[in-house]
């Protein structure tokens, strides 16, 4: 009962259809590589938000494909928020304008827009959307009339000017920008968030490292939800080095797809069965660092010094001591309480913003 006091989290890909055409992205309208288009059944949805519930899950990230193609996409945000569970909804913009009002009364509360260059020309073209700038700024704009602060989710890859970022996002009205890792390698799950043949992503381990680096200066210019730590235990896996802190996906993390099929996480090899039996899954707490994707660094990064204390707490209960001190006694769980002092002025700040909008 103490475990599932500590949140967890879930994303979910709520269709695999999707009305862009990115060039780093197998959910690509043009690639069909998704097959015959599928939708997460509402009502099946609305069943498993209890179980998911009890498992701990407190934060829900619905996404796609495009998860506003999906026909019943605010009942689904409706259902979430009435489980006890945050929704948000990460976004490529383009319906923002059309259901953000019916997503804010429905109990949205986090959205996220994608962004691929600090050029709009150049994003509009990459998303084959043209009039996509457009769209983002009103939707943006109606977002905030709502009390809804807006991240900006940037994946890395050469179309974006670092230090030209922050004025763009400025513009557009973003809160707040959290970036992602380029994938190539195909998913063992059913995601599709990767591409093999992208010439935006295909980074050399000395590009990787330059982006880091530059995104560790937007920092100083503009609110950045990668906490440095996890930035450096992003470089120490690109240059192969022993990283600090593992993933907590499968106990603290996981990924669920339209099939109501439960993962460890998107690059998982195999389901570990559906939602409906998540209640008799076991956690999976076998240390993994076998990625960088950005949702499970970062949550990791946050949530490690929680699950330590929470290891600490269960082995004195158990009367081990020595075991309690090894939990809390790391330099790992360090970096974690620092990523968590290091956000939490930026955390503040987007709660203020929250009511000012809201006033």
């Amino acid at each position: 009962m103490l475990d599932r006091r500590l949140p967890a989290a879930c994303d979910c890909s709520v269709t695999n259809v999707c009305n862009a055409a990115c060039d780093f992205c197998g959910f690509s309208r043009d690639k069909k590589l998704a097959g015959p288009a599928r939708h997460v059944p509402a009502d099946d949805y609305a069943r498993a938000l209890p179980i998911l519930h009890r498992r701990g899950i407190r934060f829900i990230t619905l996404q796609g494909g495009e998860p506003l193609v999906h026909p019943e996409i605010v009942r689904l945000v409706a259902a979430t928020t009435a489980a006890g569970i945050q929704c948000g909804v990460i976004t490529n913009g383009w319906f923002v304008p059309r259901y953000i009002d019916a997503l804010a009364k429905a109990g949205l509360a986090r959205l996220a827009v994608s962004i691929d260059s600090d050029q709009l020309a150049e994003h509009e073209r990459n998303r084959g959307l043209d009039g996509l700038t457009k769209r983002i700024a009103e939707g943006i704009a109606q977002a905030h009339a709502h009390g809804l602060p807006v991240n900006a989710s940037v994946a890395v890859n050469r179309l974006v000017r670092y230090d030209a970022l922050p004025e763009t996002l400025r513009r557009l009205g973003f809160d707040s920008v959290s970036f992602s890792y380029p994938r190539r390698d195909p998913f063992g799950s059913t995601s599709l968030v990767f591409d093999a043949e992208s010439k935006l992503v295909d980074l050399e381990s000395e590009e990787l490292l330059s982006a880091l680096a530059a995104i560790g200066r937007v920092k100083s210019r503009f609110p950045v939800l990668n906490p440095r730590a996890s930035l450096t235990e992003v470089g120490r896996y690109v240059r192969g080095e022993r990283q600090a802190v593992p993933c907590v996906a499968g106990y603290k993390y996981f990924y669920m797809d339209w099939n109501l099929d439960i993962w460890r996480c998107e690059a998982w090899s195999e389901p570990l069965g559906s939602v409906f039996d998540l209640d008799r899954i076991p956690d999976q707490r076998e240390p993994c660092h076998a990625c960088m994707m950005a949702c499970y660094r970062n949550a990791s990064m946050f949530m490690h010094a929680g699950v330590a204390a929470n290891d600490a707490v269960q082995a004195l209960a158990a009367g081990n001591v020595r075991a309690a001190a090894a939990a809390l006694f790391r330099r790992s769980v360090g970096q974690s309480v620092r990523s968590l002092i290091e956000e939490l002025p930026q955390i503040r700040k987007l709660a203020r913003r929250h009511a000012h909008y809201r006033s």
